[in-house]
């Protein structure tokens, strides 16, 4: 029987793109796929995740990388992504019914360690206390690695057949089915997760 529902972050409940955040930089198109890949598509962006530097650090190096007159746009794309604070569309109210049905949530999420200056100003983080969260930076191994989830049960205390695991990427859905839990992958809509949820017997 399925007690526990894992989800993903971002693009599960809360919008992290970065195609859209560079897209709405009033700068021409050349600047913008440079800062794309000077940010986000750089091994330090992924460094952020895995824990062996800040975002901060990892935007110092970008500085380095780029034209000063891009600085201030790199460090917004880096520290300010979250503003504004855009949620997935009906969510909070989907981890609000599986609350209410006596489901216990965990966010397990490949995120930095600015991750708790953001996180709890999103009106679904109350849903996932900081005791109910599995950074990724805070224990040097990402998505899709088993060590991830096998880590992140093992703090929580889980058992794998009583969880199932919800996350947007195929590769970490499949990362998840090879550590042995039930895995969803949301495709964006709400209502198809809601389905797939029922199929698997979760009362919602």
């Amino acid at each position: 029987m399925i007690r526990n529902i894992l989800f993903d972050m971002g693009n599960v409940l809360v919008r992290f793109d970065p195609k859209l955040f560079v897209s709405r930089l009033d700068l021409p198109e050349e600047d913008r796929i440079l800062l794309m890949r000077e940010v986000y598509l750089h091994p330090d962006w992924v460094g952020c995740d895995r824990g062996t530097h800040t975002e901060q650090e990892a935007l110092r190096k970008a500085y380095e990388r780029l034209p000063e007159r891009l600085h201030e746009h790199a460090r917004h794309l880096a520290l300010e992504w979250d503003d504004p604070k855009d949620q997935i569309p009906g969510m909070e109210e989907l981890c609000r019914k599986l609350k209410e049905n006596g489901y216990e949530l965990y966010l397990l999420t490949n995120a930095g360690l600015r991750h708790r200056q953001y996180w709890f100003k999103y009106p679904v983080s109350q849903y996932f206390p900081e005791e109910r969260i599995f950074r990724s930076a805070d224990h040097k191994t990402v998505k899709p690695e088993q060590q991830f989830y096998d880590q992140a049960l093992e703090q929580f205390g889980l058992k794998r057949e009583e969880c199932i695991f919800i996350d947007d990427s195929p590769a970490n859905a499949e990362g998840a089915v090879h550590a042995g839990l039930n895995t969803l992958v949301f495709h964006g809509d709400r209502d198809e997760l809601i389905a797939k949820l029922r199929k698997n017997g979760i009362t919602i």
